[in-house]
């Protein structure tokens, strides 16, 4: 018998070892990857002076991202699912070793800054193609591992562990920065990628299901689209995420506005960096006490309209105290909109297709930040910082607006 949201336990996910490791492989992957995310933006703004250069890092890791996700999604579904995520994730400690080689000083004396620069772009791109197979393979692993009954309670934890090491990437990688230097803050990351795989390697295999196949490769691919399509609910949560963050986020931005408009360090910018991310580890450890019981829908709408407006105060403040709390508020509703998406995706969602949905998932959630990366760069190169900023969250509230009026099934969606 399925269990009352009222006599769950807090934690009785976390009491599942094999969820436990995880969870902590995740809260030190992803650490490196939010870590690695900001430092290369810093580094490349370092190198350039050019906040475009910030956006093309977004878009050299988000073609192969998209390019590979239905793929990516059909591969997880066939393939045994520990043994894909390992080696996703040694393909990427691989990379963040050439970028520490990359970043040594040595290499600033044999080579030009374009030829860094260049290579710099060239392995973030290989990075995308990593991520388009780690990302999804984690929640498809919740799925498996944690029993339908509590599933709700793993998501909470999942997208927390997501958070919170997100937060503490964010946060630390300006000290390291500070501190040790641009390779210096490298090393961190390669040693936490090769902590989260030992924590990963304890997991079970997890071989693939045996849903409907096709004879037609491309019909194998492309049935979780099709799935997601004819699902209103979640395709209308995961386009409304996908404008938001493309249009409403000023996370690419914020080394130009920590430089050039609010004058702070490197210190000053690890904390701009994690404040979204603290707002919404914030939010996700009240939900995991007081969950979203009623009205998600609603909520969720609510949330991504405050996102935009907290975007829009960021970019005409010119206060460190004012911008940070802009961010960590817009972090908290942002953290309302990955709980309702993530229960959303995970509870409607059968098995044989988790792969492919939780691809197409990351390719709205996860691409539309580094779609939104690019896209912040061109808005500002053109446009102005302050502007393009005000002109995202403009953006987004209309996007929220748009999607109350036109898709009734999201805005009276509950579960």
């Amino acid at each position: 018998m399925s269990k009352s949201p009222q006599q769950l336990d807090t934690f009785e996910a976390m009491r599942i070892k094999e969820f436990r490791n995880l969870m902590y492989g995740r809260f030190l992957f992803i650490m490196a990857l939010r870590m690695m995310g900001a430092l290369v933006g810093y580094w490349m703004y370092e190198l350039t002076g050019n906040p475009l250069a910030i956006g093309l890092i977004g878009l050299a890791e988000v073609i192969p991202a998209v390019s590979l996700s239905l793929h990516a999604g059909y591969k997880i579904d066939i393939s045994e699912k520990r043994k894909l995520l390992l080696t996703g994730v040694l393909l990427y400690l691989f990379a963040s070793i050439l970028l520490l080689i990359l970043a040594m000083d040595a290499m600033s004396h044999l080579f030009t800054k374009n030829f860094i620069v260049n290579s710099i772009y060239i392995i973030i791109f290989f990075t995308g193609i990593f991520r388009s197979f780690t990302g999804p393979s984690f929640g498809t692993l919740v799925a498996i591992i944690v029993p339908k009954e509590i599933l709700q309670n793993g998501i909470s934890w999942s997208q927390g562990t997501w958070l919170s090491a997100s937060v503490f990437g964010h946060a630390l990688v300006g000290f390291l920065i500070a501190g040790f230097g641009i390779d210096g803050a490298l090393l961190v990351i390669v040693l936490l990628v090769i902590a989260g795989f030992y924590f990963m390697f304890q997991l079970k295999p997890h071989p693939a299901f045996q849903g409907k196949r096709y004879d037609n490769s491309w019909d194998n691919i492309t049935e979780g689209l099709k799935y997601v399509y004819k699902t209103k609910e979640l395709l209308g949560a995961l386009t409304l995420d996908l404008f938001a963050v493309l249009f409403g986020g000023a996370v690419a931005l914020i080394p130009v506005f920590a430089k050039d408009i609010l004058h702070v360090g490197p210190i000053g910018f690890g904390w701009l960096n994690a404040a979204t991310d603290l707002g919404a580890i914030i939010c996700i450890v009240t939900i995991l006490k007081f969950p979203l019981k009623t009205n998600q829908g609603k909520k969720l709408l609510f949330a991504v309209a405050g996102f935009g407006l907290c975007m829009i105060v960021f970019a005409i403040s010119k206060v460190f105290w004012l911008s940070f709390l802009a961010l960590l508020v817009s972090g908290i509703l942002d953290g309302v909109s990955v709980v309702v998406r993530g229960t959303i995706t995970q509870l409607k969602t059968p098995d044989e297709m988790r792969g492919r949905v939780m691809s197409i998932s990351s390719m709205f959630v996860n691409s539309s930040n580094e779609l939104g990366q690019f896209e912040s760069g061109v808005a500002a190169r053109y446009m102005g910082n302050v502007a393009s900023v005000i002109f995202g969250g403009m953006v987004t509230i209309g996007v929220a607006t748009f999607t109350w009026l036109k898709i009734p099934r999201l805005k009276n969606l509950k579960y």
